[in-house]
């Protein structure tokens, strides 16, 4: 999922192309923590600032009230491109390197199950939903493991981009150049620099709009693996809890949940329990 700029320098109001008041700033926080139950911090006053403006300059408003009220009128694209302006996406191929290893001892243990079912949820640029698709695919010694992976992410910006699949070649710097070889294409030409996702590994992935905050999601029951990383560190507690009630009977009796390396789930020790090293388990699967 896009996720909060962490760090933003402040701005001298006299700077500033539109008036911002802390009243337009209080009414954007209670709009996002509502539409997509992001906490936004109060140093976050210039970001907002500097995110939105550019939205008032495209709809040629005149200040931020005028631009709220066309929010709050149910300007449905304009609100995909607020939240998707009020977020950004920090990932990169195989972060959080350990997790990629206990997948795939666990992918070794479900190899006599078929298909086997992993749910991406904050799936951004792609880099993370691919990485799960490289390590199956070493797993199983195919590019057409016996897995289906569900990409999700709130900013639909992102999912675009992850749905292509191309990337600079920068991105792939600390991957093997044997894992790039095998799972990417390079560009030639006009395309040099950049690398393409091989379409097999592309075929593991379905990309699909969440929001986490949604009643009901279109993912069945029976879950093997769950990553819900460095997302819930932006939701307060309470609306932690409502998302990891809905998503914990999701996830199959011996299925894991993989969580951010800041992220601790002790107020919901009645869903998960820790495995070690930010892998959780349901609390009720059979030890």
């Amino acid at each position: 999922m896009a996720q909060p700029s962490i760090t933003e320098q402040p701005r001298s109001p006299g700077s500033r192309e539109f008036e911002f008041t802390q009243v337009d700033f209080e009414r954007i926080r209670k709009l996002i923590y509502e539409h997509a139950g992001i906490s936004l911090a109060p140093v976050k006053f210039d970001m907002v600032y500097s995110r939105l403006a550019r939205r008032l300059r495209h709809h040629g408003d005149s200040n931020f009230a005028q631009y709220l009220r066309r929010l709050e009128a149910g300007d449905e694209a304009e609100w995909e491109t607020f939240v998707n302006s009020l977020t950004t996406n920090l990932t990169s191929f195989f972060r959080e390197g350990h997790h990629f290893e206990i997948l795939a001892h666990h992918l070794e243990s479900l190899r006599s199950q078929r298909p086997i079912r992993i749910w991406c949820s904050a799936a951004s640029t792609g880099e993370e939903p691919y990485s799960l698709a490289i390590t199956a695919a070493e797993v199983f010694n195919t590019l057409t493991p016996p897995v289906q992976i569900l990409a999700s992410d709130l900013d639909t910006n992102v999912l675009a981009q992850g749905e292509r699949g191309v990337y600079t070649l920068d991105r792939l710097e600390k991957m093997g150049k044997e894992r790039v070889q095998r799972f990417f294409l390079r560009g030639t030409g006009s395309q040099e620099g950049y690398v393409r996702v091989r379409p097999e590994l592309q075929k593991l992935i379905t990309w699909r709009k969440i929001n986490l905050l949604d009643e009901g999601w279109p993912i069945q029951p029976g879950l093997d693996a769950l990553f819900c990383r460095n997302v819930m560190i932006y939701f307060d507690k309470p609306t932690q809890y409502r998302i990891l009630r809905k998503m914990v009977p999701l996830i199959a009796r011996d299925g894991l949940f993989f969580a951010g390396h800041s992220e601790s789930f002790m107020h919901a020790a009645d869903l998960l329990r820790p495995r070690g090293r930010t892998v959780y388990e349901r609390a009720d699967a059979p030890r």
